[in-house]
């Protein structure tokens, strides 16, 4: 059974329109399956298609010159127009420039290009296509995509009323999610055996023909070592000076080493909240995973994370990943922490338009409601109008002096988000 991935209508749409569709993502998260799969149905439809993989020794010929390049697409396609599919393009050197020319000459021809998220892709090929392409970041599977999958797609239009009703369910789905993350070769084998040698194979893979080759590491250890102290620290603040000393690194290659994973969707940085910018800009961040079954690879407990001493934080990552970030897709603000001097904090806070929301994550079946001391002291200070503490189970509101503060279940979070607080 093939994987929807939500983005696709998404992705169709914008097939209509001239600018490049630009796929972009980390390594193995469906990225050429979404391809082939928009290929063939558009081949179905009787248009003409081509597909190019630079990971293939025989399509990369073609690429040598922008007409070497041209010559076979009109050979293939007949000259009358079409989609051309090209996979990889990380792999072509100088690759912004050479489709930005191809671009410019206003050929009859669609483009759909992806690649996996290295520094070069990212950075280069983004610049110099500018205002000539959309980007689509295709990461792992969303929580949401990962039941619709378990579930053989019988709740697929009514997902919110499955979450309320089927709680057991949903809540042992989380687990398995939790253990075992979203890549979808990890997700479709049926064994723990085998989605351990897949997440071995993704993290081998990302290694040796990413960051190795992209950062000209000839100890490949010390990154793995740098990987697992920040998945052993997640949700709490990074301190470089301690990581440099137990790596006997530099300071500076640690927070090089850390830009780059981020730049590959391994890591992403969540900075401190001030109202004060350039201390937020200054300030040591927290670091989280883009995928939870990587994080716990590094760790040695994937698929059993009950060996975790402390499962908060990785719900903290879930949150983050699904619901805080998606909320903020269409917005220029990002996520932030908040923490004072005397040890007060907040997990998340979200801006979204004027307004401030402090979030809590609470990894437990609460009963009642029970706010922290620290989230008292945001709401002091702050005086936002509103206030979340996502849960387990406890759905309720309560009033504190004005902030309204939403006591959530995690499943419903997302529509609290998108429609509630819009």
């Amino acid at each position: 059974m093939v994987i929807k991935r939500s983005m696709l209508p998404e992705l169709e749409k914008h097939l209509t329109e001239k600018e490049i569709s630009m796929i972009v993502g980390p390594r193995q998260a469906g990225k050429t399956t979404l391809m082939l799969w928009l290929k063939n149905k558009l081949d179905g439809r009787g248009k003409s298609t081509l597909y190019l993989n630079l990971d293939y020794d025989s399509d990369k010929k073609f690429f040598t010159t922008q007409q070497t390049l041209i010559n076979k697409i009109e050979l293939e396609l007949q000259g009358e127009g079409g989609y051309v599919f090209i996979d990889e393009i990380q792999r072509k050197e100088d690759a912004g420039l050479f489709f930005k020319g191809i671009y410019d000459m206003n050929l009859s021809y669609k483009f759909i290009l992806s690649g996996s998220g290295s520094y070069e892709l990212k950075e280069k090929v983004h610049e110099s296509l500018a205002g000539r392409k959309r980007i689509f970041h295709l990461t792992t599977l969303s929580f949401e995509e990962f039941v619709n999958y378990k579930t053989d797609y019988k709740y697929e239009n009514r997902l919110q009323a499955f979450f309320e009703i089927e709680e057991e369910k949903t809540f042992g789905l989380l687990k398995e999610y939790m253990n075992y993350g979203g890549y979808p070769a990890v997700v479709v084998k049926n064994t723990s055996q085998e989605k351990l040698q897949v997440i071995k194979e993704v993290y081998q893979s990302f290694v040796e023909k990413d960051l190795i080759k992209l950062l000209s590491i000839e100890k490949s250890e010390v990154l793995g070592s740098l990987l697992k102290l920040i998945a052993g620290q997640i949700g709490q603040i990074t301190n470089y000076s301690e990581i440099s000393n137990t790596l006997d690194v530099s300071v500076k290659t640690v927070k090089n080493y850390l830009w780059y994973l981020e730049k590959t969707y391994i890591l992403q940085a969540v900075s401190p909240y001030f109202r004060n910018v350039r201390k937020e800009i200054t300030k040591s961040p927290v670091y989280y995973f883009e995928d939870l079954g990587m994080r716990n690879f590094v760790l040695e407990i994937f698929g059993n994370i009950e060996k975790e001493p402390n499962q908060g934080f990785l719900f903290q990552n879930f949150i983050l990943n699904f619901f805080i970030k998606p909320s903020l897709k269409l917005s220029p603000s990002k996520p932030h922490f908040w923490r004072t001097k005397d040890k007060s904090e907040v997990d998340f806070i979200i801006e979204k338009g004027l307004e401030t929301i402090p979030v809590e994550t609470k990894f437990s079946t609460m009963k009642k409601p029970e706010i922290t001391r620290s989230l008292r002291n945001f709401i002091d200070k702050y005086k936002p109008k509103k206030a979340i503490v996502v849960n387990l189970s406890l759905d309720e509101n309560i009033k504190i002096k004005t902030t309204e503060v939403f006591l959530v279940p995690y499943y419903k979070l997302h529509s609290l988000l998108f429609k509630n607080l819009a």
